[in-house]
């Protein structure tokens, strides 16, 4: 199919769940054509969720980046791994308790959820992104967790993308905890179906529908593909052409950039 054929295919879907990091910016550098690329998914009046593995930030901090990045957006259009766990817990566990470890956006979400911070006897002990990482942390984690908590973390993520190179993410973040009780972690975020079932409810939209735009095949990509949403891969974050090979499935569209769509 050509280029010119695939785009516009893409361009008819009603609906565009999009990864931020390495699809939308880069840390704090806005990537080419994305103010054109939401600008046409506002005039055609298209359904979109920008939707992120990383648990650090609120829904209104992800709205203030944006904004500060020179695009105005509704702060319901972002959708967090934070969100999505918060979501989870409270379907399984109605005013639960859980020690956290992790930033705003994780805890933020699970307040509102409707549990309460217990760093005694928690039902769940709940990891996600941060720089607030500590040996004592881990250690009350650890005890917690050997005492009957839950253990949870929000992305499966090892790494994430910053302006200078890459941090450590949730996976390896809570790894430690993992091999310290020799018990596995349940993760929510991306590729769990469940994060983007979720995301099509928010968007009422079906999977037939929908197009799931991201920068990763081990998260964006299997998870459209496990949700049976078509994928569309662009190499402005972290994969190249050479990255896809490595990998026993395919996206469905591969694109340089958003700004493709658009141009």
């Amino acid at each position: 199919m050509e280029k010119r054929d695939v785009i516009e295919r893409i361009k008819s879907r009603k609906a565009f769940i999009s990864d931020m990091d390495g699809v939308i910016y880069h840390g704090n550098k806005l990537l080419p054509g994305v103010p054109e690329f939401v600008d046409w998914l506002k005039r055609e009046n298209k359904k979109f969720l920008f939707l992120t593995n990383s648990s650090e930030r609120t829904q209104r901090e992800l709205r203030e980046k944006m904004q500060r990045l020179g695009i105005d957006l509704d702060e319901d259009v972002f959708y967090t791994s934070a969100l999505a766990t918060a979501q989870f817990l409270a379907s399984q566990k109605p005013g639960g308790t859980a020690y956290i470890i992790g930033e705003a956006g994780l805890i933020n979400a699970l307040y509102n959820a409707g549990f309460t911070m217990n760093n005694y006897n928690p039902d769940y002990v709940v990891v996600g992104d941060t720089r607030s990482y500590s040996f004592e942390k881990i250690e009350q984690a650890v005890n917690l967790v050997l005492k009957g908590a839950k253990l949870i973390g929000t992305n499966p993520d090892l790494t994430g993308p910053v302006e200078n190179g890459i941090i450590p993410a949730t996976k390896a973040l809570i790894a430690p905890i993992e091999m310290a009780t020799g018990r596995k972690a349940y993760f929510v975020g991306k590729p769990n179906p469940l994060m983007m079932r979720i995301a099509l409810k928010k968007i009422g939209c079906s999977n037939e529908e929908t197009v799931i735009i991201g920068d990763r095949m081990d998260t964006d990509i299997i998870a459209g593909i496990e949700s049976e949403i078509d994928t569309l891969l662009v190499l402005t974050g972290i994969s190249t052409l050479k990255t896809i090979d490595k990998f026993p499935y395919r996206p469905a569209y591969i694109l340089d950039g958003v700004a493709d769509l658009v141009e």
